[in-house]
């Protein structure tokens, strides 16, 4: 292996094998069709119905919050180590290759082979369930609809690297004008004077709003997922020291003046009382300025939108598997590369196909407390501590990013991931910390095989 910490260069041979050809603008475009998906088009209601009112645009503040302190985290990782498969060598580096990282990045790669799917999933239903706005649809052709996208987002990743990058920047440009038409026509046409909104606000305790702000801020964190997806095509993307950090800020940032004008857009036209109980809030919103031919306009790129976001989440993760087997930590049929199109084309078969079953099982408000709980103990938080961990074995000078106010940012991530964690229920912690015991299991299991840590001689 060469030396993991040249932040220019790969460090394993999965990194070798990928080609670096997506730019700082492609790798950002990623991002955020990633972060957008169908999430806020589907939890804007779910959220003002859980805090109540118009408390709700604090969720969203939370969730820009918690990201952008977190991406300092994935920000120092990602430019000292910008190789295929993200958490998964961030972890094994850390932790030391030889033991505990070796357990950690495996349950990493674990959950990986579950919450990947899921999240492919709740994209994929979020789409099903707003398409039903231009054509009613019974249950099962809600499942038919949703497993049908599951499988063209799989045929359009098939392919080259460069030409995934171009597509890329064409579903972006489709993001950005289904959020600027609702945020355009919603504050030039505003019905309802924001001062009315959120005049209650200051009315409400402390108390009251911790309570509910743990729940709604689930459902928001949930939209802001994918700040980090360039970090899983770390092997891939051009100057890594440089365009890693650069796309995750300026995707959140961005992303976060989205979501709070969209939010702000929406409430001035549709009374919050109403948009709390909708099911298809951007076409109720949209109906209610323009008539329902543009609501059905505006559903489509809805659903646009939605799809953009399933392109991005499973060619991200389709790398994590990948990256695990080459490292012969994991089945090595997932280290295999299409022999002409250079791609990781068996993990990408694997992670879409279980979406695609995931797709036909699931409801969509499970799907998404599921998700965050999984994730957060491995992946969040221990990649916190990790980092800390880096910072007491290596030098300044080998993390070519250094967040400011060290350690602070890393201190706020783990607290605010544990408060998010225990707000998604008894039920969900405890089917988050079954996965990663059974991960437990399932990795003694395959190092007792191969003789490996702790079996070790």
């Amino acid at each position: 292996m060469s030396n993991a910490t040249s932040p220019d260069q790969s460090s394993d041979t999965a990194s070798a094998a990928l080609p670096r050809n997506l730019t700082l603008l492609q790798g950002t475009a990623l991002n955020m069709i990633d972060m957008v998906g169908i999430g806020p088009f589907v939890v804007l209601p779910l959220v003002i119905k859980t805090l109540g009112g118009p408390l709700f645009i604090w969720a969203w503040v939370l969730g820009a919050f918690v990201s952008l302190i977190d991406a300092f985290v994935w920000s120092e990782l990602g430019a000292a180590f910008p190789q295929a498969g993200g958490s998964y060598n961030f972890l094994k580096i850390s932790y030391g290759e030889r033991r505990w990282g070796r357990l950690l990045s495996f349950l990493y790669v674990w959950q990986t082979l579950i919450q990947a799917p899921l999240v492919m999933a709740s994209g994929a239903i979020g789409f099903a369930q707003y398409a039903s706005y231009l054509l009613p649809l019974d249950e099962w052709q809600r499942k038919g609809v949703s497993g049908v996208v599951v499988l063209i987002i799989i045929a359009l990743l098939y392919r080259k690297i460069d030409s995934i990058g171009k597509i890329g920047l064409v579903m972006w440009g489709a993001v950005l004008l289904t959020l600027g038409w609702i945020i355009i026509g919603g504050l030039s046409n505003a019905r309802i004077p924001l001062a009315d909104t959120f005049q209650s606000i200051g009315s409400v305790s402390g108390g009251l709003l911790a309570a509910g702000l743990g729940q709604a801020s689930v459902k928001t964190i949930y939209c802001y997922l994918g700040y980090y997806n360039v970090c899983h095509l770390g092997s891939e993307i051009q100057k890594p020291t440089r365009n890693i950090p650069a796309s995750m800020f300026i995707s959140i940032l961005g992303i976060a003046g989205l979501y709070l004008l969209m939010n702000l857009s929406v409430v001035s036209v549709v009374p919050w009382q109403i948009a709390q109980n909708s099911n298809f809030i951007v076409s109720t919103f949209v109906e209610t300025l323009y008539g329902p031919g543009a609501a059905k306009f505006a559903t489509i790129l809805v659903l646009l939108v939605a799809f953009s976001s399933l392109f991005a989440v499973l060619l991200g993760y389709s790398r994590v598997p990948y990256a695990a087997a080459v490292d012969g930590q994991f089945f090595k049929v997932f280290a295999k590369l299409h022999p002409t199109r250079q791609f990781p084309y068996v993990s990408l078969l694997f992670l879409g196909g279980l979406g695609f079953v995931f797709s036909l099982l699931f409801r969509l408000g499970d799907v998404i407390m599921a998700i965050l709980a999984m994730r957060i103990v491995v992946q969040f938080v221990g990649q916190a501590i990790g980092l800390m961990l880096l910072h007491r074995r290596r030098a300044a000078a080998e993390f070519p990013f250094r967040m400011p106010l060290y350690p602070i940012p890393v201190l706020l991530a783990i607290g605010v991931w544990l408060f998010i964690f225990f707000s998604t229920g008894l039920t969900f912690m405890l089917s988050g910390i079954t996965v990663i015991g059974l991960g437990i299991v399932a990795f003694l299991i395959s190092a007792g095989v191969r003789k490996q840590w702790p079996f070790e001689k």
